[in-house]
């Protein structure tokens, strides 16, 4: 989509977009043989300087220039490019972030590869892998997964960042993460759909105080199937923006994604159900 774009470059707002789009110049490379006439020659002069700039740090996998100079309703664009050099990622924690609130667990997916990260085990070991990659994708991670890993690791994460709850709300779907997935067909199996933010805290618990390795296990299904989803989640969006837009953009394909390594204890789960039900009476 980055090929077609121009409204990362200064002066170049979507209705000016539109009108290049218009004059059938689909691309940065068709801009420069042939710039549109209604522009001044100063302008298509300008806007060709950072054009080669714009080619320069596409070649050089420089995913941060267009999200900083994107406006913050199409970021979304650069999905496509750095594809392959996204991970997809989704904290647990005690907690919203204040005194004594701990990370308990994180998924990572790029794609092909599941990664967890557990308290106490190997948690630290995120910070180094998340360097590997260019883009991160989370549904409200930019008010509460990336701030609260930034105060918990002390780290800035500079991290091109696509957050899919402002992506989906500006195509009409609202709510928290498993309200989308529902909106738009995709499913939860098992118990999974049972599982909230709260009922992971219990199961974090439930593990330390009891050494329960089935609700480890349990939030670790609940923990990671968010990152699968998020997957398929990103790739509808994309593909409903695109479809808006006046270009003969091909769609992104959805992959099959790899197989949850963890499992619902369905036991666990009803007994942790059961003593959350009594303690509200």
């Amino acid at each position: 989509m980055l090929e077609h774009s121009f409204v990362h470059i200064p002066t170049i707002g979507l209705n000016t977009e539109k009108r290049i789009w218009s004059e059938g110049i689909l691309s940065l490379d068709e801009f420069l043989m042939s710039p549109p006439g209604f522009l001044s020659p100063g302008r298509q002069k300008s806007i060709a300087g950072h054009i080669r700039v714009a080619r320069e740090k596409l070649d050089s996998g420089d995913a941060g220039y267009f999200c900083h100079c994107l406006p913050a309703s199409e970021q979304w664009r650069i999905f496509k490019e750095y594809r392959h050099s996204t991970a997809y990622i989704d904290i647990e924690t005690t907690g919203l972030g204040g005194f004594g609130n701990i990370i308990t667990t994180i998924a990572l997916y790029d794609g092909q590869n599941v990664k967890h990260y557990i308290q106490g085990v190997n948690l630290e070991e995120f910070i180094q892998d998340l360097e590997k990659y260019k883009v991160i994708v989370s549904y409200n991670g930019k008010s509460f997964d990336v701030p609260f890993i930034e105060n918990y690791f002390g780290i800035s994460m500079d991290h091109a960042h696509l957050d899919l709850r402002y992506i989906l709300r500006s195509l009409g779907y609202g709510g928290g993460l498993k309200s989308c997935e529902h909106q738009l067909g995709i499913g939860r199996t098992g118990c999974l759909g049972e599982v909230d933010g709260y009922f992971a805290v219990l199961l974090w618990y439930d593990y330390q105080n009891k050494g329960n390795e089935k609700s480890l296990e349990t939030l670790l299904a609940y923990n990671i199937q968010d990152v699968l989803n998020l997957e398929r989640l990103m790739i509808e969006a994309y593909n409903q923006k695109t479809n808006k837009l006046p270009l003969p953009v091909e769609p992104l394909k959805t992959c099959a994604p790899p197989a949850n390594p963890f499992t619902v204890d369905l036991p666990t789960v009803e007994r942790i159900k059961q003593h959350r039900l009594l303690r509200t009476f």
